[in-house]
């Protein structure tokens, strides 16, 4: 019996979408990873994209749990000397609440290059409506 590798051209992408509200963001980050890694499928192969896209919507209502609403903090830096700047999760969710779920998911992704493509397939929203109802996106539960 020889071992399936899956090739760029036979992988066929499906779309998932994910309601963040009330959904703890380690549990949901985990999920749409997997999602997006393709993990999931039995063609699953590490060298190639065959994940799925991700659409995550309500990321403003996404839930953390125990001190991590005050302990998280996310740090921008602008390139100049002295331009570090840090910002509590509360502060991120007036602000860009769409990060929070793709910062999370970001890291747990692979560090290298086929991750950052496949970060381009999750899309995050941060009320209830989103774009791409035209691709009839399946609902997933967390």
């Amino acid at each position: 019996m020889k071992t399936f590798l899956a090739k760029k051209e036979s992988v066929q992408p499906k779309w998932h979408l994910i309601d963040a509200e009330g959904a703890v963001l380690g549990r949901l980050a985990v999920k749409a990873a997997t999602l997006i890694r393709g993990r999931h499928k039995a063609s699953y192969t590490p060298t190639v994209d065959t994940g799925d896209f991700v659409v995550v919507i309500n990321a403003e209502k996404v839930v953390l749990t125990g001190k991590k609403e005050t302990a998280n903090e996310y740090m921008t830096f602008s390139g100049f000397v002295g331009g570090e700047s840090y910002r509590n999760v509360p502060q991120m969710r007036a602000h860009r609440p769409e990060h929070i779920v793709t910062h999370a998911v970001k890291g747990m992704l692979p560090k290298n290059r086929i991750a950052a493509k496949m970060l381009t397939k999750l899309r995050v929203f941060a009320g209830p409506t989103h774009t791409h109802e035209a691709q009839n996106p399946v609902k997933i539960a967390v």
